[in-house]
């Protein structure tokens, strides 16, 4: 327990350079003392205690801003940074020398009793504002960047961004988003076949409009169908620019939300 604590408080000088002293630390940083009462909390809670546990964590929840269950695991050296609006859920694990910083939640996806919270692995770093839901288990190393919304695994050594988030780095290499068998993006490469599917149809109309243009059908077929879309594809010449512009902007559409760009 001490060896614990005097971790959680070595940390602080490790990783913010505004740590100044040993004072400063103690009585002006609202993650230290979150952790101290959490741990405090967390020996009761596993005594089977009743109802003091969570009123210690109700107080360190008036007092800091940050809401940890007392049933929550937290590893040694953990630094939660400024701390106000992080969330803590009770079947939550927190590995060694994790950095959480403000407004994060580790928190579950439903009312369904057990393990419902995330397990965080050692040195991994959850930005500003990021929520991990669920039961998932996150990797030693992992990067989770500020405002990402992590609702499935990752492994470790990886950076994730986005919402949903998704894995942009892997190892220090950077995934490339359309080399979708390394990313666990089922919708991405649903949204991929559906357009692949319909390029295929698009090459099959315009090989039969080609095909009615050679048997000199162009004008028949205008006029039995009287679209005026239909006869500026198959009839004007001038309008193929503006379709093909209109292509371009829908197929930058596509790659932008295929790649998780904007989300």
């Amino acid at each position: 327990m001490l060896t614990t604590l005097i971790a959680d408080f070595r940390i602080i000088f490790e990783r913010d350079p505004a740590a100044r002293n040993w004072l400063e630390v103690l009585f002006c940083y609202p993650g230290l003392q979150a952790l101290l009462l959490h741990r405090f909390a967390h020996r009761l809670y596993r005594l089977k205690m009743p109802f003091v546990p969570r009123l210690i964590s109700h107080i360190a929840r008036f007092l800091t801003g940050i809401e940890i269950h007392p049933g929550a695991v937290i590893g040694c050296g953990v630094f939660i940074d400024h701390g106000m609006g992080v969330v803590i859920g009770e079947t939550a694990i927190v590995g060694n020398y994790a950095l959480i910083y403000q407004g994060v939640t580790l928190g579950g996806t439903g009312k369904e009793s057990g393990k419902r919270h995330p397990t965080l692995g050692e040195n991994v770093v959850v930005g500003a504002g990021a929520k991990v839901l669920g039961n998932l288990q996150i990797g030693n190393n992992v990067r989770i960047g500020a405002g990402s919304v992590v609702l499935r695994d990752v492994p470790s050594d990886c950076t994730v961004v986005g919402v949903p988030g998704r894995i942009v780095y892997r190892s220090g290499e950077r995934v490339d988003p359309l080399e979708h068998g390394r990313l666990p993006d089922s919708e991405a490469q649903v949204i991929r076949a559906l357009v692949d599917r319909i390029e295929s149809l698009e090459q099959q109309l315009q090989s039969l409009q080609q095909n009615s243009l050679q048997a000199g059908q162009s004008r028949e077929l205008v006029l039995a169908l009287d679209t005026s879309s239909l006869n500026g594809n198959i009839l004007s010449a001038n309008s193929q620019p503006e379709v093909q512009a209109s292509c371009r902007i829908r197929d930058k559409v596509i790659e932008e939300f295929l790649d998780g760009t904007g989300i």
